[in-house]
């Protein structure tokens, strides 16, 4: 354990009483060392917590690889994609209080999106190309399980050119009435229910619940979420006093070589995204996380019902969705969706050992977490590495992990 640890996130225990092998535990140090040392991680935080105890917490390299300051164990990082599980269960809380529902076409919380088509098949989508009509409208789980028709404009079809390219540069450029208006004039990519495509979905559900509370996301998470859960350092924009403990990323993308940048978290954006735009700490994310592996309460305080938490967590894709875009990703083939996170099928395929069951999402600045509730388990990593760098961390994580478990 790390000796300048005071403050943990949940109680500690000895590594080996919470089964991990001591002469394995020491593998998972050395390798993120070895990381740090090619240059291919500028720094990092790793927090491991099994039986709900705190048995692993390291950091590693460098808050700045410019300065090389040491990273403290509370540095900062903007989570990316890692915000959409927050969004999702705040979502999901509403949906308790029978404010929301999940299978309430969204056009209930947001009319600016009732008329939207779909572009056809075999279609490329261009302006002023033929569209058809909706087939049944996109509803609240598609937005949480990406099978709105929605996307990110990525690809090579002309339609992606039309797709905001990601969550940060959208809240970047509009306002949220701006930003439905834009969607609003786009046909949809599919019909919804048919494909999953990693998507814009989750910034449409933030909208979604600012209109029914009447709140800023932020303002609705931190009251609701982050405040009670003790999550005191997660936040949509790092305030001035946290600053000086904002991770930065390393000039150059360790594989292209070629020069690299980073989602700005100290600088509001014009809308609150709940796709990609919050900051937090490690402990604050293994205090969600655990809750999640708790069913749906952390030290007294329930967020989420039980019967939630397993609805949220399980698989949503039926044979009627095809996944071959979610296959194309390296960490999650094989796997199939639930609200707001992946979802292990199978302990094969996947590209890395694991549990069925298991849940996990991560973040395009390099962050990551996974729950596995067949082993109590729960692993939290932080690190602004993004790139394709971050898809061989994740991978070397799960297998450092697991192979410390006796």
């Amino acid at each position: 354990m790390n000796p300048e640890i005071r403050d943990f996130p949940l109680p500690s225990a000895e590594a080996q009483v919470l089964g991990f092998a001591p002469d394995r535990l020491p593998r998972i140090t050395a390798a993120l060392k070895a990381e740090v040392e090619r240059n291919t991680l500028p720094g990092a935080v790793l927090m491991i917590a099994r039986k709900g105890r705190l048995g692993y917490c390291e950091t590693f390299g460098h808050l700045d690889p410019q300065s090389r300051a040491a990273m403290p164990v509370n540095a900062m990082f903007s989570i990316a994609s890692m915000t959409k599980p927050l969004v999702t269960v705040g979502a999901l809380m509403l949906c308790e209080e029978g404010r929301m529902a999940i299978n309430h076409p969204v056009r209930h919380y947001l009319p600016q999106l009732a008329d939207m088509r779909a572009n056809p098949p075999l279609c490329e989508g261009a302006p002023g190309a033929p569209t058809e009509a909706l087939r049944r409208e996109m509803t609240i789980e598609d937005l949480m399980r990406h099978t709105a028709g929605l996307s990110y404009g990525r690809g090579e079809k002309a339609i992606y050119a039309r797709y905001p390219f990601s969550s940060d540069l959208a809240s970047k450029q509009w306002t949220g009435p701006e930003f439905l208006a834009q969607l609003a004039a786009l046909p949809l990519h599919y019909q919804p229910g048919s494909m999953w495509e990693y998507s814009l979905g989750i910034d449409v559900l933030g909208l979604a619940i600012e209109a029914v509370t009447g709140q800023s996301l932020s303002r609705y998470l931190e009251e609701r979420l982050f405040a009670p859960l003790c999550m005191h350092d997660t936040a949509f924009t790092v305030p001035p006093a946290k600053v000086p403990r904002y991770a930065k990323a390393l000039s150059r993308d360790p594989v292209s070589g070629e020069p690299q940048t980073l989602r700005d978290g100290t600088t509001p954006h014009k809308f609150d995204c709940g796709g990609g735009c919050a900051v937090s700490t490690a402990a604050d994310y293994l205090r969600f996380a655990q809750m999640l592996l708790n069913g749906g309460s952390l030290d007294g305080v329930r967020v989420l019902s039980r019967k939630t938490v397993e609805y949220m967590t399980s698989d949503h894709l039926g044979p009627e969705v095809d996944l071959s875009m979610l296959n194309d990703y390296p960490n999650i083939r094989g796997y199939g969706f639930g609200l707001g996170v992946a979802v292990r099928r199978s302990a094969g395929r996947g590209g890395m050992p694991g549990s069925p069951g298991e849940f996990h999402w991560a973040g395009s600045t390099g962050t990551y977490f996974w729950v596995d509730p067949a082993e109590e388990l729960v692993t939290i990593f932080m690190a602004h590495a993004p790139g394709a760098i971050r898809y061989y961390h994740r991978q070397l994580l799960h297998a450092l992990v697991l192979q410390a478990l006796e």
